[in-house]
């Protein structure tokens, strides 16, 4: 008779699936074999049911009964003995529980500059987001770009704290054709333009930095947990920039820099006029203090403008920064700082010690999508779309909102100031909003003191405009309320 080898025997498994047994599917199989081994019931060494079983009893196909053993291996639970099947490993022993001596608390538990705020509730209507639409996106030619970059050899041990240098390249092409003479060497990617403000504020002699009231508030948040002296030069929306009284604050003061966003200013939409610029090159240069120039909105200018930022007036000693992150993917969280040869060695060091390097991967996805065309592909798409939404959302304002209210028209953004009359309580309108199913932020510690504007942020761009108008239309119902 022919020789057959033995087999060891092997556990059976419960798997609660009602109904047909077609229906047992890899996630069953992973959570049976997980529950028994988790409760101690599956004995070390214990061999699992072979997947001709599983395919013979459930309809399983092969393919998936391998995928969901070789699921198990990967988490540890399973060992897979080539040509003898799949084995249960041992739990690893657990630790004694030991006493410990508590130390003194090593950081402040409630530190009021970096309070959170708490996060709406996804089915609210976002009536405050400077976030734009997932339809808007382009979800598949990012996935593209970055498949195809985990494919290039190297790239998982490379990284550079300047930034990957092909893409760091593409950036310095597309500001010198935007009129911002630029170089690759003096420019650094950075975590979105957060980071570029953490860089920069770490590295300032001066520990007094003068920025817009209101302004953007996590950076006003960033310089204040540096322990920096913030300085607020109030801001109106509706009448600009009051240049004499920021000349005052100045003199008063005395910044080592002003932080400000010279196009779609957050929260306010505010974009400086030609003249406002020149006039702060002046203010700079006689009471010598740094500009740092945010220009994270201006590729969302309709009809594919922009507007020349203050580099292109000011020259190399303007720090600019700018970001892929709201215009492209917000979970991208990409951004660069242009800088100048002088400087540089000091935020480079800067962003080693606190970093060493953002993700070569995604920076070198984002140098494909560049190089494929695709970023200005998107914002030949995505531009025209806003200026839709844009107008609508001016049209929805001018036939809902009451007597009292303004609001401003920067021409793309995408954000809108809100202004209400002040005996509307912000708090409250948020929180009777809120009960209908939409969603405003009030932004008070966005202000310097009491702030000079009673409003709120709009961003139409978070949601297509015929759910958008709906927020738009439970909010202007509060406000009359709230005005009665």
């Amino acid at each position: 008779m022919p020789h057959t080898s033995i087999r060891e025997p092997y556990v059976r498994l419960r798997i609660d699936k009602p109904g047909s047994a077609a229906t047992v599917t890899r996630g069953d199989i992973i959570q049976a074999v997980m529950r028994e081994y988790s409760s101690g019931q599956l004995p070390p060494g214990s061999r699992l049911p072979p997947v001709r079983v599983l395919h013979h009893q459930f309809g399983l196909s092969k393919n998936t009964a391998h995928a969901a053993y070789e699921e198990l291996v990967a988490r540890g639970v399973v060992k897979n003995h080539k040509r003898r099947g799949y084995f249960v490993q041992r739990q690893p022993a657990r630790r004694q529980q030991t006493s410990i001596v508590q130390p003194a608390p090593l950081l402040v538990p409630d530190c009021p500059a970096v309070a959170s705020r708490p996060r709406a509730r996804r089915d609210l209507i976002e009536l405050s987001s400077v976030f734009i639409a997932r339809e808007l996106l382009p979800l598949p030619r990012i996935s593209e770009c970055i498949r195809r970059v985990l494919k290039k050899p190297g790239l998982q041990y490379m990284y550079d704290a300047q930034g990957y240098e092909p893409l760091r390249r593409l950036i310095a092409q597309r500001l010198d054709r935007r009129g911002i003479p630029a170089q690759a060497r003096d420019i650094v990617v950075t975590t979105g333009s957060q980071q570029a403000l953490d860089i920069v504020g770490r590295a300032l002699r001066a520990r007094c930095i003068a920025t817009e009231d209101p302004t953007y508030g996590i950076g006003k948040q960033l310089f204040e947990l540096q322990h920096m002296q913030v300085i607020g030069l109030p801001l109106n929306p509706f009448t600009g920039a009051d240049l004499d009284g920021w000349r005052h604050r100045i003199e008063a003061s005395k910044p080592g820099a002003f932080y400000l966003t010279t196009n779609f200013q957050n929260p306010t939409g505010y974009s400086y006029s030609t003249a406002e610029l020149m006039a702060l090159l002046r203010l700079s240069r006689e009471y010598r203090f740094g500009l740092i120039e945010d220009d994270w909105g201006s590729d969302m200018l309709s009809y594919s403008e922009f507007r020349p930022p203050l580099r292109a007036f000011g020259g190399e000693e303007v720090l600019y920064i700018n970001s892929f992150t709201k215009k492209l993917l917000p979970s991208l969280r990409l951004g660069y700082l242009l800088c100048n040869s002088r400087i540089l060695p000091s935020l480079l060091a800067v962003k080693r010690v606190c970093t060493l390097a953002s993700s070569t991967l995604i920076e070198a996805a984002l140098c494909e999508f560049l190089e494929r065309g695709y970023f200005d592909a998107h914002l030949r798409a995505m531009q025209p779309q806003l200026d839709a939404w844009y107008q609508s959302c001016l049209a929805r304002l001018q036939a809902l909102m009451p007597e009292g209210v303004r609001w401003t028209t920067p021409g793309g953004g995408p954000n809108i100031w809100l202004e209400v009359p002040r005996r509307v309580d912000l708090q409250r309108l948020a929180d009777r909003v809120a009960l209908r199913g939409a969603a405003i932020q009030t932004l008070r510690d966005w202000f310097f003191g009491t702030p000079h504007l009673h409003g709120i942020r709009l961003g139409y761009a978070q949601h297509p405009p015929e759910r958008f108008s709906v927020g738009l239309e439970i909010l202007a119902d509060e406000i009359r309320r709230a005005l009665r």
